[in-house]
Parts: C-alpha cells; structure tokens; sequence
C-alpha cells in the first residue's frame, strides 16, 4: 500500500516526537483522535513504523567516547562474515554495524566509557578475531547534528 499525504505528515510528526496521544496526532493533523490512532495502528501493522524507543544521552549513563570503526577483512567467505556479524550482535559497545562498498568492508558505531574501553575492544575483541585484517577508529569529538528523522 502507498502512503497518503496524511500518512506522511503522521510519520513525520512522530518521528519528532513518538510519544504524542493519538489526541495530540489529530489536533496536529486536523483529523479526530479516533482516524489519527486507526491510521496510526495501520502504520504499525503495515511495518513503516518498526518500533518506539526512548534516546538517552550517552554521558548521563557513563559512556563518553563514541567512535566509527572501520573493519577489513582478512578474507571473504560466508562463514567469515557470518562469525564477524554474529561477534557484533553479542557486543553492547557495538550499538550500529554496515556493511560498506569501498575499501572497508564494515562501519561499527562503538560508544564505550573512556579510551581504555575503546581500546581493550579493537586490542583484544576485533583485531584478534579471525575473520579481521584490519581496523581504524575514528573517536567522534563532537556531535554536530543528531541523527535526523527520516526525509519524508
């Protein structure tokens, strides 16, 4: 199914803000809280919304370095990546993983409490597992802008 133009507004103004009442949704979208919340659960339920999260603010929870390391491989074989893949699944330093075109063959986003922690990762969890070649880190010193809604 497509989306309509209210589907888009709808999907905008909760990707702003994902915890506005299907009231609040209405009054935003000149429609009643009944149509804002059906049209809501038919977004759910159609898969364009995949969930509800709360953002917290790293520091405030103790992890001050973020970082973006990118991974070569040693070799390419499905069970390399698959080993690889699943090491990044059972890390919680590892909060984002890609696959890339390019030189890397992945991009981690790591957020670790200080630089020892950053460093025990890449020394004694990525550069000793099998499947790695190569590793470099890239420690974020500023957060210029917040990862953004999606482009509606």
């Amino acid at each position: 199914m497509s989306l309509d133009p209210t589907d888009l507004r709808l999907l905008a103004a909760l990707q702003r803000d994902s915890t506005q009442t299907a009231h609040d949704l209405g009054a935003a979208l000149n429609m009643s809280p009944s149509q804002a919340g059906r049209r809501r659960q038919r977004l759910e339920a159609e898969g364009y919304i995949a969930g509800y999260h709360a953002h917290l603010n790293p520091e405030k929870v103790g992890l001050h370095v973020q970082a973006f390391i990118r991974v070569v491989m040693a070799t390419h074989t499905a069970q390399n990546a698959q080993d690889f893949v699943r090491m990044t699944r059972t890390r919680p330093e590892i909060t984002g993983a890609w696959t890339l075109t390019g030189e890397a063959d992945y991009l981690l986003r790591v957020f670790c409490a200080d630089l020892s922690a950053l460093n025990l990762l890449v020394q004694q969890v990525l550069l000793p597992h099998p499947a790695v070649s190569r590793v470099q880190s890239q420690i974020v010193m500023e957060r210029v802008k917040p990862d953004a809604p999606l482009p509606l």
